[in-house]
């Protein structure tokens, strides 16, 4: 296919993945398009032939990221893996899942696909910022052989399922986009915020030069201070004197609390934290020097008056010990933006929705999806700035709604519709009557007709 078909193909699929209402099926974005009454082939080779090129898309986003942060600063991002419900037997990678719904007392299997994604920070001021997915990868693990296969197809098995874990694939996207931002501003800092399920040894020794990790840890981590002095002879010493475990160290009195300022929740609070460090952790080989940040719980009333409620506490770590305590914290609490992030793809766009099977598809799918989301987010901060919004309508009086800063993705959503389809469902003039225009000009016609949309959509 030509490059100009496919950028055509690729911009409706894009459009109808923001504006078609429904499930977001290629069938459903067909009908939203008035294309489903012809040869529908080409467009879901567009997905399993691999002629959507997301990482094109993605590393524009990043890019106009960086360019609008001052050079001194850190490209703060988020990366976090997802789960993608799917109920076919033969679709390519599908597998059964632990349900992260699931309540704690009683675990629940569901059929899916896993995902990885990696979302960059725009900061917006007063400590808030809002993240932009960068990448999307669909992370498979090899299939499991039967149990009566041969010793040495276990083996196989094993050591291919070693290289393709979660963990595996995170620290070769985290190289990736080290990389990709080497062509450009190779003395950024990138600063990525992960959860405990990435903090550990595979992630975590061996990090690219100029990269920072801000992960969790266990509560009962084994932490030990910096050797003090070297051996002449045999081999060096990689740990110090035994410290206690991190839960042990937030309950201790001596240890002195600091105050510190951040946002979260949708405004200011004071945590009262513990800064420990440098140390090392048995946890990554003593591989670096860390930093330990200890959170107690915060308190909260459910209903003003009631009685005070606490969080669970925090045990994070750093693996560079000069960043300030205030930027530790705040660049973590970001993190929770990514979770933002997959609840507004998968509950607004519907990504994981297209019923496809094979391993190209269910790649390019869902990552279509997640780059019309990113596009979106970038273009409201492009038009309104960052902490702008389009014109809000007007609520009713009893409604009360708490005062946004910054644009929902429903509100951006319907911004888009009302733009595109504003002048087709109100229109200025009658069609019939006849015109000053040239008689060889043409009309313009629209991507995404409304009717079509509106109407075959929702069959």
């Amino acid at each position: 296919m030509p490059r100009p078909q496919a950028f055509q193909r690729a911009r409706r699929h894009l459009l109808a993945y923001l504006l078609a209402f429904g499930r977001h099926t290629i069938s459903s974005m067909l009908r939203a398009q008035n294309r489903h009454h012809r040869d529908w082939s080409a467009d879901y080779r567009f997905y399993s032939q691999d002629r959507f090129d997301e990482d094109a898309v993605f590393d524009l986003v990043r890019g106009h990221i960086q360019n609008s942060l001052p050079p001194d600063q850190p490209l703060v991002a988020a990366m976090d893996d997802s789960l993608l419900r799917k109920t076919g037997r033969k679709i390519h990678g599908v597998r059964f899942l632990r349900d992260p719904l699931s309540p704690p007392f009683r675990v629940n299997l569901v059929r899916g696909l896993r995902v990885l994604q990696i979302s960059a920070a725009l900061p917006q001021g007063g400590g808030q910022a809002r993240l932009i997915p960068i990448d999307f990868r669909h992370a498979v693990l090899p299939a499991k052989p039967r149990k009566d296969a041969p010793q040495q197809r276990w083996q196989e098995y094993q050591a291919l399922k070693a290289q393709t874990n979660i963990n595996t694939l995170g620290h070769q996207r985290l190289v990736a986009l080290r990389q990709q931002m080497d062509r450009s501003e190779p003395q950024r800092k990138l600063v990525v915020c992960v959860d405990g399920r990435f903090t550990n040894k595979t992630f975590l020794r061996q990090l690219p030069e100029r990269s920072v990790i801000l992960g969790r840890i266990r509560k009962d981590a084994r932490v030990y201070q910096l050797p003090q002095g070297q051996p002449h002879l045999g081999r060096k010493r990689k740990y110090g004197t035994p410290l206690p475990t991190p839960q042990a160290m937030l309950q201790d009195p001596a240890i002195p609390v600091q105050r510190v300022a951040a946002f979260a929740a949708g405004q200011k609070h004071l945590f009262k934290v513990k800064p420990i460090g440098p140390v090392v952790l048995r946890l990554d080989r003593a591989a670096r020097p860390v930093q330990l940040l200890l959170i107690k719980p915060l308190g909260y009333r459910l209903t003003v008056g009631d009685r005070l409620l606490y969080r669970q506490p925090a045990y994070l770590l750093c693996t560079d010990p000069q960043i300030p305590v205030s930027e530790f914290l705040q660049q973590y609490l970001w993190r929770w933006d990514i979770e933002v992030n997959f609840r507004d793809e998968k509950t607004l766009l519907g990504v994981g929705q297209a019923q496809v099977r094979t391993e190209a598809s269910n790649q390019n799918a869902p990552a279509l999806g997640v780059a019309a989301y990113a596009l979106l987010l970038l273009a409201s901060v492009h038009a309104y700035g960052r902490n702008g919004a389009p014109d809000r309508l007007e609520q009713a009086k009893w409604y009360r709604r708490k005062k946004k800063d910054r644009a929902t993705t429903n509100e951006l959503i319907n911004q888009l519709r009302r733009e595109l389809w504003s002048d087709v469902l109100n229109p200025s003039n009658f069609s019939h009557f006849t015109s000053a225009n040239p008689s060889d000009q043409k009309c313009q016609k629209l991507s995404i007709p409304a009717w079509s949309a509106v109407f075959l959509s929702l069959n």
